[in-house]
């Protein structure tokens, strides 16, 4: 359902048992709101004519990074991410490998039919590495005990804990900055202790990683950048 509020198009509305209202500009530039079942649609109106600079400059970053990075294209020069830093793409007949890292990535020229998958399995195979261990360090810091870790496909979702205490992680996070990571680990390691996104949770992440709404805010205004390769 799309509506309009002074010219500002909503893509969606999403309710939930969640405390405060959330804008989120997806990697298609489209406008979601996320909002506390009690919150009317003035209330939303209001709060989307408050935000029209911000929600108004976030579209035009999205949309001038989709017209400078249309189609990820593999060639040489081109840039990927990993660890928050961009990193450039050389085409060699030089190396047997699919793909090396040393400060620049290195593709085999004969794997440019697949060379998407092939990034995909390098990213996960990074994420593999670094996740978990990252997750150890920070659940010794905080005193909090997890069951298993996997690291997933997921496209919509940067984490999740489940009832068993199982933790997952897309492996688009190793796209992100060290401290993006870190925010979603800390995030689902309170779910381990709070399942709901109560005061009580925000209260307690706050007291674990008191700058969480800048950490949270780059991942909802950046996200476009980890969701390119498909």
């Amino acid at each position: 359902m799309s509506s309009l509020f002074k010219e500002i198009a909503i893509e969606k509305i999403v309710y939930s048992r969640r405390k405060s209202i959330a804008l989120q500009i997806t990697e298609n530039a489209t406008l979601v709101i996320r909002a506390p079942y009690f919150v009317t649609q003035q209330a939303i109106r209001d709060i989307v004519k408050r935000h029209y600079k911000w929600i108004t400059k976030k579209r035009e970053e999205v949309l001038n990074y989709k017209l400078h990075n249309p189609i990820i294209k593999f060639i040489d020069g081109e840039k990927f991410l990993y660890l928050g830093e961009y990193f450039e793409l050389v085409i060699t007949d030089l190396q047997d490998n699919k793909l090396n890292f040393n400060g620049k990535f290195f593709l085999a020229k004969h794997l440019l039919p697949v060379a998407n998958k092939v990034f995909i399995h390098w990213y996960i195979d990074r994420a593999k590495e670094f996740i978990p261990k990252r997750l150890s360090e920070l659940a010794s810091r905080y005193n909090f005990h997890y069951h298993q870790v996997r690291i997933t496909r997921a496209e919509k979702r940067w984490g999740s804990c489940s009832s068993n205490g199982n933790l997952s992680f897309s492996w688009r996070l190793i796209m992100a900055p060290q401290e993006i990571i870190d925010y979603v680990i800390v995030h689902e390691l309170v779910h381990l202790e709070i399942k709901n996104h109560s005061e009580r949770f925000w209260t307690k992440i706050k007291s674990l990683m008191p700058d969480y709404k800048e950490r949270q805010k780059w991942l909802r205004t950046n996200q476009y950048k980890l969701l390119l390769l498909k």
